[in-house]
């Protein structure tokens, strides 16, 4: 008895039409159908191009999305950068201010070198009302001509007691000091910027980069917007 061909059996011939002896059709694949009608045509035109159309959507989206993530990528990488060129931008925005303050202060006090005597012993003056005697340490070119000045403001502000201006050579330019017995005051003009300074830094210092946004209102305007808009 013959066995039947195994499944995997390789099929060596294979006809699209299929005839018997008599010439009669067994069997006929379908031919695919060569001529379309008008309408078939339009209708086949529209779905190739509706197909084309949502490719290309497709495409400009996946573009679209991959362009924003490149733009986001950028600016956080960019965002830190900003941040330490405003604080930069700070910096030297307060030593340009400085340097200026510096400038206007020195032409001040060349020009009115008596007016930081004169003012601090106005200030002084509840303190100093009691002292029986006022002594005024300065350089030599600010105790010149000093007395008449500073007697007057003491007669302003209802200072009775005497005053007494001595020059000393370890004084720097502009500063002076006063001994009022129970108490003393003195200033520095170098030392007085010297300390503007240091606290100025320190602020920017203590700021970094926690200063105030960019643009000013963005903050608010983050924090009030919601996280559907």
């Amino acid at each position: 008895m013959a066995s039947a061909p195994p499944n995997n059996a390789v099929e060596r011939f294979k006809f699209d039409t299929v005839f018997d002896a008599a010439g009669h059709t067994l069997s006929a694949t379908p031919r695919p159908k060569r001529t379309f009608t008008a309408d078939e045509v339009e209708q086949i035109r529209s779905a190739a191009n509706a197909d084309g159309d949502r490719l290309a959507m497709a495409s400009i989206d996946a573009r679209q999305a991959a362009a924003l993530e490149a733009i986001a990528q950028a600016c956080r990488q960019a965002l830190p950068r900003l941040a330490e060129v405003a604080h930069e931008h700070r910096v030297g925005s307060a030593e340009l201010a400085l340097a200026c303050a510096r400038s206007i202060a020195g032409a001040a006090l060349d020009k009115f070198p008596q007016a930081p005597v004169q003012a601090a012993l106005t200030s002084l003056a509840r303190e100093i009302e009691a002292a029986p005697r006022l002594i005024l340490t300065a350089s030599p070119e600010l105790a010149e001509g000093l007395q008449e000045a500073l007697e007057e403001t003491a007669q302003a502000v209802g200072y009775p007691g005497a005053i007494t201006v001595r020059a000393s050579d370890d004084a720097a330019p502009g500063a002076f000091s006063l001994d009022f017995g129970d108490g003393s005051a003195s200033f520095d003009p170098a030392a007085a910027a010297e300390r503007v300074s240091q606290a100025l830094h320190a602020a920017l210092a203590a700021e970094g980069l926690h200063a105030e946004p960019l643009i000013p209102g963005a903050a608010a305007d983050a924090d009030t917007q919601s996280p559907e808009s």
